[in-house]
């Protein structure tokens, strides 16, 4: 990457940051604002303070730092919870006195003055400022710029089909042409995906052509999810029909960890996988199924780099997927098959954003489930460096993939300070329903003690996290 470049990448990844930082901290400052908290302080960025004013009592600011950001209110901070937080004054006969705490003595503009339920909202709003910004960008996204996978356009040409699945019971073979699904001729892998979500569980009239002759059979539909959410990969996962996604060759694009059986026998940017164990096949879902019905048994691919045939060995490795499933895998990454693009109406646009959302936060919490159980590598995180990098690539893709991409950032945010750890929301939000159970304050010493703590945790977390990240760089400048 050249320098500008560089450069122009930072400037977006900043940007992008600031904006999400700016949205966070609008969220508790709109929520302590209209609790009567006193705000001492709106930053962005942190550190020395360079420009801003002062209204109404608030310093609006930017700081050196652009790393983050914070609102500052007053009685916040764990040292002035010490200095003059009293005994709370409960009613005991009151049902939701264990969630109140209000100290009539205290400065009525104080934090920690304010009932335990409003100081919840305050700490959830940040986050929820997050993911409504997030569904509100996938939202416009979807309104004027919504990809939809060129080959779901076309009609069915197979790319493998799946050992012992619903389809392969038919008879059906690579090669064979799809002619009828449920009610549709000749339809487009679409419209297979489309009915299949529409009739799951019901067995469809289901014809190809094979060897010139035509081949009348049923095709069950083997699925118990909601029929909106039957997409591309239901296709070969349910039905074992594996579409052909491009005319060429698998191209490897990324190699995120050299620890990965792909980064291990040599494979580079760039090389082409035009067979496995002499099958052809032209995009990664096709290649994982084979690599499944194979049982994760070491396979021979034939490689072209820059024009020179290579035959690698490699040994695939289960790996952890969505929904506690494993598959085998290579680990690499590939240029995405080509799109086409429409503008969806906006009722449209907003079902589709929703449904974005829900499905890169269940991501999300796979990848924190597969960490806890050590399924995912935690190498498999990415800091400042790893989404610096990310923006410059999605960048080079255009700025509709940049805001995608800053939409999964922002909500990625909101996930992670909703995490039960102090210092983050999550983990007031933790202290004050603890508090609201056993009806009392948690000692604040104490309380100090574990903020403390916890911030040389997240400190020693942040600094693996960009070392991680520095390692990737490391790795991908010696493949080359």
């Amino acid at each position: 990457m050249h320098i500008g470049e560089m450069l122009i990448t930072i400037i977006y990844f900043l940007v992008i940051l600031g904006v999400m930082v700016l949205v966070h901290e609008f969220g508790h400052f709109a929520a302590a604002k209209l609790f009567g908290v006193r705000v001492e302080a709106f930053s962005i960025g942190m550190g020395k303070r360079l420009f801003g004013y002062v209204h109404n009592g608030t310093d609006y600011k930017v700081c050196a730092l652009p790393i983050g950001g914070y609102v500052k209110m007053t009685g916040e901070t764990e040292m002035d919870m010490i200095q003059t937080a009293p005994s709370e004054s409960i009613e005991p006969n009151s049902p939701d006195g264990a969630l109140h705490s209000g100290r009539p003595g205290e400065d009525s503009g104080n934090f920690n003055a304010k009932p335990r339920w409003q100081r919840m909202v305050i700490a959830l709003a940040g986050p929820i400022a997050n993911f409504i910004l997030a569904i509100f960008v996938f939202t416009i996204v979807a309104h004027f710029h919504h990809e939809t996978i060129e080959y779901l356009q076309d009609r069915g040409e197979l790319d493998y089909v799946v050992a012992n699945s619903a389809a392969a019971k038919t008879g059906i073979q690579v090669g064979d042409q799809i002619v009828r699904f449920d009610g549709i001729t000749n339809p487009t892998w679409q419209d297979v995906m489309m009915f299949s979500g529409l009739k799951a569980g019901q067995t469809l009239p289901f014809s190809y052509i094979h060897n010139g002759h035509r081949v009348d059979t049923k095709l069950p539909i083997n699925y118990t999810g909601k029929p909106e959410d039957f997409g591309p990969e239901d296709v070969s996962m349910v039905l074992g029909l594996v579409p052909r996604p491009q005319e060429g060759p698998v191209v490897i694009n990324d190699l995120p960890d050299s620890t990965t059986p792909a980064a291990r026998a040599g494979l580079q940017k760039g090389d082409k996988i035009m067979a496995i164990d002499g099958h052809s096949f032209h995009g990664t879902e096709a290649t994982s199924a084979y690599l499944n019905d194979v049982d994760g048994r070491a396979v021979m691919l034939t490689i072209d780099r820059k024009g020179e045939t290579l035959r690698v060995p490699i040994t695939p490795r289960l790996t952890p997927g969505p929904n506690g499933t494993q598959a085998y895998k290579l680990g690499f990454g590939v240029i995405a098959p080509p799109v086409v693009t429409t503008k969806q109406p906006m009722n449209v646009a907003i079902k589709t954003g929703w449904k974005d959302f829900t499905k890169n936060s269940t991501l999300v919490f796979d990848v924190l489930s597969g960490m806890f159980k050590r399924q995912v590598s935690v190498r498999n995180l990415s800091g400042p460096v790893g989404i610096a990098q990310q923006v410059g690539m999605a960048r080079e893709m255009g700025t509709w993939t940049v805001l995608s991409l800053a939409a999964a950032i922002s909500l990625n945010l909101g996930i992670f300070n909703l995490l039960p750890m102090p210092i983050l929301d999550g983990g007031m939000i933790l202290f004050l329903v603890i508090e609201s159970i056993i009806r009392r304050d948690v000692n604040a010493q104490l309380k100090e003690r574990i903020y403390q703590a916890a911030f040389v945790c997240i400190i020693l977390f942040a600094m693996f996290v960009i070392f991680n990240d520095i390692t990737k760089l490391s790795i991908f400048s010696h493949k080359g």
